[in-house]
């Protein structure tokens, strides 16, 4: 191992652990999604059935088991914790950034670190990184799948393209089928657009195709023969039904993953931007040069990048449910587009600085998040900015990180440095966003202190129920509490004495809804305007 390879391989170890890693249990978890699968994999864990995936003892079969799988291992290691259960995020994010890194350094030799940092420094993949849920797992392995195709496509080598087909099924196993029509979308637009169809014959190669098989298959055939509404509740309802419907009320309009593509890129969506028109620019004076569609070497790769960037965006824009995490695969090729954008602006004499019109745009985007990282409590817990001098603090750093940006780039070299001081502001901005931010995220997001908080007035186990909460807190409370969590609102009032969780100030409907119980105020929580009661068993007297 020469130096630069061990200067490089400390650098990602470092910004992995930091970016992925560090403060990753300090809040709890937060949404529906995160505590919904964190529970269903502890009860998968408790049934040891890794077939079935459980939610409050039946069967859910709306996602495949790739992640669940991985959090039953971290559980098995570490313990059911909220930490455990983002770990596998965490350990997909770093996967994926060290394999870009392996690719880059074999096949663009010279620009592996930075497209290795850029894309681990993407806002989606940090978000995603640190949240328990399944598009990690698909963005990393479709990552792979689309590095392994390339590989093959340029060196000719069958293992690539084994390698291709094993992380095509991994990301079928990680979110269904849409991995491998995605992986194919890119494909077929690559060769249309290089006007080479062959490949998509050379590419379907038996031995790949068995292969894919053989990893994919046996879990959906196992899960279909436990469950016979399988097909129907994943295949139909959760992936064509949600494609062309609205049934899961996630209604965007047609241009909503631009504004989260752009967001998802931060802090370097200028220059992916950038790259994303010179690769189009390139490819387009190709054929006009050519006029029978020959390829450009050097724009090949740049091409690839654009459509797998391209591909997930289109595709995910004609969906009738939208969610800002479908479009996670699509990143990681936007740091590899302006990776290669950097290897050729540098290899040309007159390329080492960036250009003017980008530096600006490209300081001010990449600054700007310290304002809310600084003043995320304020977010949080007012919903507002504040005025005065926190803003004015916040605000004042961010023009001296924003000035030195811009300074670093205007200088003659200053592309070389693109990737250190774009880094600087992304890594305050995470430890910002933590150290000041993790206890009010913690306290208005979470269920986590509010499961503690009942937790240490409860004198004898009791069952816990909600009434007119969000569902983020319930399915926080179920995970956090380890059992189900009854909901007033599906008409389930226990026979049996319970506690229930309610609206401040709903004293009156509670006592409507359970006449002739005994209710006692046990204790309000301030940070999500919840009280909470305990409530007798029936015929034990009347409430007060």
């Amino acid at each position: 191992m020469t130096n630069r390879t061990r200067i490089d391989a400390l650098m990602l170890a470092g910004f992995c652990a930091f970016l992925f890693l560090y403060g990753l249990g300090q809040f709890g978890l937060i949404g529906a999604d995160e505590p919904r699968y964190a529970q269903v994999a502890r009860e998968m864990l408790q049934r040891h059935d890794w077939i079935t995936p459980v939610l409050y003892g039946r069967p859910w079969l709306e996602k495949p088991p790739l992640y669940y799988w991985q959090a039953m291992i971290a559980y098995s290691l570490f313990g059911v914790s909220d930490w455990a259960a983002r770990l596998p995020s965490a350990l997909d994010a770093t996967l994926l950034v060290l394999a870009t890194y392996i690719f880059l350094r074999r096949l663009r030799s010279g620009f592996a670190l930075d497209g290795a940092l850029i894309a681990a420094s993407s806002a989606g993949i940090i978000g995603y990184a640190r949240a328990a849920s399944m598009d990690m797992a698909l963005a990393a392995a479709f990552t792979l799948a689309m590095l392994g195709w390339w590989a093959w496509r340029e060196t000719g080598k069958k293992t690539y393209l084994a390698a291709f087909y094993s992380f095509v099924a991994l990301g079928m196993l990680a979110k269904g089928p849409v991995a491998p029509f995605l992986a194919a979308l890119v494909i077929v637009l690559y060769t249309a657009v290089i006007r080479e169809f062959r490949l998509v014959l050379k590419t379907l190669w038996v031995p790949g195709i068995v292969l894919f098989c053989a990893i994919a298959l046996p879990w959906y055939f196992a899960v279909q023969m436990r469950n016979p509404v399988f097909f129907h509740a994943f295949i139909v309802e959760h992936n064509l039904d949600r494609f062309s419907t609205n049934l899961y009320h996630h209604p965007e309009p047609f241009w909503y993953y631009l504004p989260v593509t752009a967001l998802a890129l931060l802090p370097w969506t200028v220059f992916v931007i950038a790259a994303l028109v010179q690769g189009i620019r390139m490819q387009w004076a190709s054929l006009k040069l050519t006029g029978a569609g020959e390829p450009d070497p050097g724009n090949q790769f740049s091409m690839f990048a654009c459509c797998w960037l391209i591909v997930p965006l289109l595709f995910f824009s004609l969906s009738q449910s939208k969610l800002p995490g479908y479009i996670l695969p699509a990143i990681p090729a936007g740091g590899l587009l302006l990776a290669e954008y950097l290897r050729q602006r540098l290899q040309q004499a007159e390329g080492a600085s960036a250009a003017k019109g980008l530096v600006l745009p490209h300081a001010l985007l990449a600054a700007a998040p310290i304002v809310p990282a600084l003043l995320i409590a304020y977010l949080i817990t007012e919903h507002r900015l504040p005025g005065g001098r926190p803003m004015l603090v916040a605000l004042a750093i961010a023009f001296v990180l924003c000035a030195g940006i811009a300074f670093t780039l205007v200088r003659p070299s200053g592309l070389r440095m693109l990737r250190f001081v774009t880094l600087i502001p992304v890594v305050l901005t995470i430890g910002a966003t933590l150290r000041l931010g993790s206890t009010a995220i913690d306290q208005t997001l979470s269920a986590r202190p509010l499961a503690k908080e009942i937790a240490s007035i409860e004198t004898h186990p009791r069952p816990l129920s909600v009434y007119h909460v969000r569902r983020e807190l319930e399915y926080g409370l179920t995970f956090y509490r380890d059992e189900l969590t009854l909901n007033y609102d599906w008409g389930v009032i226990p026979p049996q004495e319970h506690l229930l969780v309610a609206p401040e100030n709903s004293q009156i409907d509670i006592a409507k809804l359970v006449a002739g119980r005994r209710v006692s105020y046990l204790g309000h929580y301030g940070a999500q305007h919840v009280d909470y009661f305990g409530v007798a068993a029936s015929g034990t007297g009347s409430p007060h």
